[in-house]
């Protein structure tokens, strides 16, 4: 009974002292690293960067595309197969244009939630 009693306070104590060390620990780290290192700053920088540029190229690039399978549809004189793949092209570039527009979407949606 004894040390079946003693083994319970040895497990409640080291229980305790889990729960104080990881509670101590996150308020240490909060407190000494709550800034955010050059590096990471750079390289959110850098991330943000490159998706203004792509959504900047996005725009004339679908644009590009549907004028291109237009005028392919357009001067396709009856052949199926250039009609086929000008229907394709024009789908295809509209869909993706429309997915990296919700991409960025849900990103900033993302983006506001987290801060």
């Amino acid at each position: 009974m004894k040390k079946s009693k003693n083994k319970f306070i040895f497990i409640y104590f080291l229980f305790l002292l889990f729960v104080f060390f990881i509670t101590f620990s996150n308020v240490c780290s909060s407190a000494l690293f709550n800034s955010t290192p050059e590096l990471v700053d750079r390289l959110n920088g850098a991330f943000e960067s490159i998706k203004g540029w792509l959504l900047t190229l996005a725009t004339p690039a679908a644009a590009v595309a549907v004028g291109v399978g237009v005028f392919m549809k357009k001067f396709s004189f009856g052949d199926e197969e250039r009609i086929r793949v000008a229907k394709k092209l024009i789908r295809g570039s509209l869909f993706s244009y429309a997915f990296i527009l919700a991409i960025n979407l849900i990103l900033a949606a993302i983006k506001s939630l987290v801060e």
